[in-house]
């Protein structure tokens, strides 16, 4: 891929990542967060849906350890994505732990896309530095935009978070076993909510997944049943 397709693809991807950076902005101060906090979340954190998780978490009342719990599992899957990109990320050591804080689906995405690791490389970085420059950008517009508009709720802003989260769910469903895992999750979550402090049913929702690891072992062998 020429190096003017990478910086185009690359770009592309920032803006649209700072866009969705500004609803972040919006919720987190929303929640509770300064405007500072909200930006030091976006720099030192740097992983959207941990951020999504942690201000929804706080803006319906639950605490820090609540918040952080499902914004620990959403950010595991970045270990994963550094174990594929070990031939892309080069050099000493204090270089490769500078570069894995770009390590996000989308400059995985990008860098996987290229079998050459040089050209992976270059994807990688110019993708990461993009998404990196307009999803701080965006966070702090929209925290200052935030600041003014006084209770999100009135104004319907209070559904960005729900949905971002099924924005990231959709491509998700059509994986075996992967609509049950949801729909029981869901189920086991609002039964929940009445009961249990905030951030807990969200929890709760990942024993959904055991459900859905039995469709899917149903699902691989029912081929061989016939």
């Amino acid at each position: 891929m020429p190096a003017d397709s990478i910086r185009r693809d690359a770009a592309a991807i920032g803006f649209a990542t700072g866009a969705y950076a500004i609803s972040y902005g919006v919720l987190a101060v929303a929640a509770g967060l300064s405007v500072a906090q909200t930006c030091a979340m976006s720099v030192l954190v740097f992983t959207g849906a941990s951020q999504f998780a942690v201000v929804g978490v706080l803006g319906t009342g639950g605490g820090a350890a609540a918040a952080l719990a499902p914004a620990l599992m959403l950010a595991a899957r970045n270990a994963v994505y550094g174990l594929a990109l070990v031939p892309v990320l080069r050099g000493r050591f204090g270089t490769r732990a500078l570069e894995s804080q770009l390590i996000i689906d989308e400059t995985t995405a990008m860098a996987r896309a290229h079998a050459d690791p040089e050209i992976a490389r270059r994807a990688f970085l110019a993708t990461g530095v993009s998404v990196f420059v307009c999803w701080n950008i965006g966070s702090l517009a929209g925290a200052l935009v935030g600041t003014g508009l006084g209770d999100p709720r009135a104004l319907g802003l209070d559904a960005m978070f729900p949905a971002a989260y099924r924005a990231l769910l959709a491509p998700q469903l059509s994986a075996p076993g992967a609509r049950t895992a949801a729909i029981c999750g869901a189920l086991l979550a609002v039964a929940l909510v009445p009961f249990v402090p905030a951030g807990v049913p969200l929890l709760a929702a990942v024993l959904g997944v055991i459900l859905g690891m039995r469709a899917m072992r149903r699902a691989a062998q029912a081929p061989e049943a016939a």
